[in-house]
C-alpha cells in the first residue's frame, strides 16, 4: 500500500449529501474483476443519464475537474452497504483523499485499508472549500497528514482521522504489516507468559 504523508492537488466539489456506496459503485459492477477498470464505472448512475451520455451538471463530468485527485464531499459520503469496491473505484479514478464531514463507518475502514484518506472537518468548512475549488477550478489543495491540516488559498482547515488509521496511511502499512509492526511487543509477551505459565506451553513430542 502507498503511504500518504503529504498531497497538493486539485479538488473537484462534490456537496451532495448522504452518497452512498451504490451511488459510488452501482451494485452491477461488482461482478466486474477490479482488472477490467472499476474506476471507469466510478458515479456511474450519477454521472450517466438514461441515455448514457455524461450528465454537464455532474461536477467530476467537467474537464476542469478530470484529474482531480481530491474531492470534497457532503457528510455521511460513504454510506450504505459495505462493498469495499466502491473505494477500488475511487481509488482507480485516481482519488487519493475526500474531504467530508462525516464518512460511513464500514466506507472509512475500507478506505484505510486501500491508502485512500478520508479527512474529517466541520460542516461548514467543507462547504468553504466546496466553494472555493467551484469558483476556482484550478486551484489545489494542500493536504497534510502529519500536521492533520487542510490550507486552501489562505485559508487553513484542521481535520480528524482514527490515529491507527492515520498511522496506517503514513507508514503505508496495511492490516498484515500493522500487526507485524508489533513484532517485538509479542514476541516479549509471548516470552514472559511462557515464564508466567510454563503448563500453558504444548508440550514437546
Amino acid at each position: 500500500m502507498e503511504k500518504f504523508v503529504r498531497l497538493s492537488a486539485k479538488a473537484c466539489p462534490l456537496p451532495q449529501p448522504n452518497v452512498n456506496t451504490d451511488q459510488i459503485l452501482p451494485a452491477r459492477y461488482l461482478k466486474w474483476p477490479r482488472a477490467r477498470g472499476l474506476g471507469t464505472v466510478l458515479f456511474a448512475d450519477l454521472r450517466l443519464d438514461a441515455q448514457g451520455k455524461e450528465r454537464a451538471d455532474f461536477p467530476p463530468n467537467l474537464p476542469l475537474w478530470r484529474d482531480a485527485t481530491i474531492l470534497v464531499a457532503g457528510r455521511n459520503f460513504g454510506s450504505g452497504s459495505s462493498r469495499e469496491a466502491a473505494v477500488y473505484a475511487l481509488y482507480d479514478h485516481g482519488f487519493r483523499c475526500v474531504i467530508a464531514p462525516s464518512f460511513g463507518d464500514i466506507f472509512a475502514q475500507n478506505a484505510v485499508k486501500n491508502g485512500l484518506l478520508t479527512a474529517i472537518v466541520a460542516e461548514s468548512d467543507a462547504a468553504e472549500l466546496a466553494g472555493a475549488i467551484a469558483a476556482d477550478p484550478e486551484r489545489k489543495i494542500n493536504v497534510d497528514l502529519e500536521q492533520q491540516t487542510i490550507r486552501c488559498g489562505n485559508r487553513s482547515y484542521n481535520f480528524s482521522i482514527d490515529p491507527v488509521s492515520r498511522n496506517q496511511l503514513l507508514n503505508g502499512w496495511d492490516d498484515v504489516a500493522l500487526t507485524e509492526s508489533y513484532r517485538s511487543q509479542i514476541s516479549a509477551y509471548r516470552a514472559s507468559d511462557r515464564l508466567r505459565r510454563p503448563w500453558a506451553m504444548p508440550a514437546k513430542p
